[in-house]
């Protein structure tokens, strides 16, 4: 696909010198099929005329809350839309995003938008590298907003440095490329397991992790954007996961986990290995909960180990198959990482450490390095969960 034809996109712009760009993007949109509207904040019309935009998009520019009916109308027009894209984006309507400030219309919309949205920041150099600026980013990322990093160039300050809006011609190649991968995953079907597992050591006790299984809930909605289908191994968790296209199968022990991945693997075109599955188990399990006896001080629980899911299932492997890994490591984490690639079989396998601020278990967050064959490594920077899932995918799809 290489057009928008019959996309509707919300284009939001604020108060940039980078506005002027705006007008040259409207035309790409409109000559790639889409169907826009033009939100403005009161401050981007001091930079490019609502006229001239409403002439491009061929519909009227909503330009402020008491204007008609339009504040009325922000719930419909973020329901409306298949994509909202803010560009360009200041530092001041990244505050206002992050926080969930709602003094504007372009703000309104945004806050009501169902649809993906895309943010290109426009601003000077010394603005983009602020540590608030970059805070903000990271928090309005964090709610699943995509970023098209500014490029480096001469400034209208008369720096040279990041922050000139991408190019027009580069954010219609974002869209583009975003609405191509709706359809990437079409007729194939994914096995995700994810989740803690939890081994027994009598009725009301277990052995288990700080795993939430948000990275595995990320890949499956992802995968399901894509057009696929998705088969979700999800040991116990809090998440709430409902979705015609994602089958939950739930477990609770490694062995489980292990007996529903061997079932359901062959059927897979694709498994992801995100669940942090117990080593081991006891040996024994109480079929009473255990009580404190008078005078002993210590005991004793003999574990054993539980089967390798991921192992077995590089053993199963089919030359049409791709099985994916995740490795969570403290020390030597790339070395580590490439052993388990090569002893387990995997294509490639995903890398996080506890030492990453934001990464491991129980963020929104996840900060990755994919580890390939030939010693390759592909690192990326802190995103959320579904921006880092994206990034897992585009890798499977490459391979």
């Amino acid at each position: 696909m290489n057009t928008l034809a019959g996309k509707k996109i919300i284009l939001g712009i604020t108060g940039s010198i980078a506005a002027y760009k705006a007008a040259f993007f409207v035309r790409l949109l409109i000559k790639s099929g889409a169907t826009v509207k033009v939100v403005m904040t009161q401050s981007a019309t001091a930079f490019i005329s609502p006229l001239t935009l409403s002439t491009l998009a061929k519909n009227p520019v909503i330009t402020g809350i008491a204007d008609g009916d339009e504040w009325s109308n922000h719930v419909e027009l973020g329901l409306w839309a298949d994509a909202m894209i803010i560009a360009p984006a200041t530092a001041n309507t990244l505050a206002k995003m992050a926080n969930g400030i709602c003094d504007n219309i372009l703000n309104a919309v945004y806050l009501s938008a169902r649809c993906p949205v895309f943010i290109a920041p426009g601003m000077d150099l010394d603005m983009w590298t602020h540590p608030s600026t970059q805070g903000n980013i990271q928090k309005v990322l964090s709610y699943g907003n995509k970023l098209i990093e500014p490029e480096s160039g001469e400034l209208a300050s008369g720096l040279v440095g990041k922050g000139r809006m991408a190019e027009p011609e580069n954010l219609l190649k974002e869209l583009i490329d975003f609405f191509r991968k709706e359809q990437s995953l079409t007729g194939k079907t994914v096995l995700i397991t994810a989740g803690p597992t939890f081994e027994a050591i009598d009725p009301v006790r277990f052995i288990g992790n700080y795993s939430s299984g948000k990275m595995g809930k990320a890949l499956a909605e992802k995968v399901v954007a894509r057009g696929g289908q998705v088969k979700l191994i999800l040991g116990p968790t809090k998440l709430k996961i409902d979705h015609p296209a994602i089958e939950i199968i739930p477990v609770t022990s490694a062995l489980e986990m292990f007996e529903a991945a061997k079932k359901h693997f062959a059927q897979a075109d694709v498994a992801i290995m995100a669940a942090a599955v117990a080593d081991f188990r006891p040996k024994h399990t109480a079929k009473e909960k255990i009580k404190k006896k008078k005078g002993i001080e210590e005991m004793t629980i003999e574990l054993v180990k539980n089967p390798d899911i991921a192992a077995t299932l590089g053993q199963l492997k089919k030359k049409d198959q791709v099985l994916i890994g995740f490795a969570l490591e403290t020390e030597n984490p790339v070395e580590n990482a490439t052993r388990k690639l090569t002893k387990k079989g995997f294509d490639f396998i995903v890398l996080n450490s506890l030492k990453d601020k934001g990464a491991g278990f129980n963020h929104d967050t996840n900060k990755i390095t994919l580890v390939f064959e030939g010693n390759k490594t592909q690192e990326f920077q802190l995103k959320s969960k579904l921006d880092v899932a994206d990034d897992i995918l585009d890798a499977i799809e490459n391979i």
